[in-house]
């Protein structure tokens, strides 16, 4: 298929595409680019592309598009918390008129990023697609409300299906320092302190990107029955942790460090185990691959392969919301994170009679 990837120039985007791509399918990316001045490592993928917000596509982006997997969004609690409003216009109300606009023009395949922080502040036992969602965060919140709108547009032609990623880690080219497997071994590698933000309890599930992106891969593939309009979990149920075993197990990987605990940790609202039984029902050939140690070891030869340093990590280089910040204070960006003349301008780099 010839599939539009949203945010195909973020921390999981550059991960996916060549994945995509390596199964046959044709790549369109679609991206604002954002985080253009934070690229960890080599690697980004050179695909046609779009150059836009995704509050302005337009239907004439989406010619000769077979199916979108819809990435883009503000993806981190902190942007989410700096303007509510903001996360809610990129993603919610901008991913609802994308899944409307992709109905009208005949897209069937319509797969959506979706998260398992849905289930936020949860009940005791795991979680499955049927448990009641509870929220916490903003970002949480807009991904709860783009499932409840645009599972009202499904229709014969119109498939939707939300894929509820488990907690991510792992290398990528437009690396995340602030989630929370890659955030532990940087500290441990360029502090010697495994640095605990929470009291360490919260339980959650963790997912590696290159098995998010073997699942969109599944739900491509997969008969339009199968997915139709389906909430689906994404990970493993041997992948539920505590944050005190993420912290062990970056204790063995990495030499000679220790942990601690950041002042004024305490336990964290966000607490959750989570079932991933239908997806094991429903992809029975897309078995997910990657394990917590697995993906500390990667992250921590990584670091060292690039000899990371803490100043980077911890500020503007590579720290999200310290990075928007400046940008807002250079005046790259406006108020309403858009890039302002001469920084940022929309530009369409494919035919789209390709």
């Amino acid at each position: 298929m010839r599939v539009l990837v949203t945010g195909h120039k973020g921390y999981i985007g550059t991960v996916m595409v060549p994945m995509l791509q390596s199964t046959g399918h044709s790549v369109v990316g679609l991206d604002s680019d954002l985080y253009r001045n934070s690229t960890y490592c080599d690697g980004i993928p050179e695909i046609p592309e779009i150059i836009k917000d995704v509050r302005d596509i337009e239907k004439s982006d989406l010619a000769g598009v077979d199916a979108i997997v819809h990435l883009a969004g503000l993806s981190n609690d902190l942007l989410g918390d700096l303007n509510p409003d903001l996360t809610y216009a990129i993603n919610h109300i901008a991913s609802v008129r994308l899944a409307a606009m992709a109905k009208e023009l005949g897209i069937s395949r319509f797969v959506f990023a979706s998260s398992c922080s849905n289930y936020g502040a949860a009940s005791d036992g795991l979680q499955d697609e049927n448990a009641t969602l509870n929220p916490v965060t903003a970002y949480a919140i807009s991904k709860v409300l783009v499932e409840r709108d645009v599972k009202e547009l499904a229709s014969d032609r119109f498939s939707p299906v939300f894929m509820r990623n488990s907690t991510a880690y792992g290398v990528s080219p437009r690396m995340r320092f602030d989630l929370v497997v890659n955030n532990l071994t940087a500290w441990a590698y360029t502090t010697g302190h495994i640095l605990l933000k929470s009291d360490g309890t919260p339980w959650r599930p963790l997912v590696h990107i290159e098995d998010i992106s073997l699942a969109v891969i599944a739900a491509l593939a997969a008969p339009r029955e199968v997915i139709h309009n389906q909430a689906i979990n994404v990970g493993m149920n041997s992948e539920n942790y505590q944050v005190f075993q993420l912290a062990e197990f970056v204790k063995a990987t990495v030499p000679n460090c220790e942990v601690k605990f950041a002042d004024g940790a305490e336990p964290d609202k966000r607490n959750y185990r989570v079932d991933f039984g239908k997806y094991t029902r429903l992809f029975p050939n897309h078995p997910l691959r990657w394990s917590v140690p697995r993906g500390v070891k990667q992250i921590y030869d990584s670091y060292r392969s690039v000899g990371l340093q803490k100043d980077e990590y911890e500020g503007p280089k590579y720290k999200r919301i310290a990075q928007i910040k400046q940008l807002l204070s250079t005046g790259e960006l406006d108020e309403n994170l858009r890039w302002r003349n001469g920084h940022g301008v929309s530009r369409q780099l494919y035919s789209l009679s390709a």
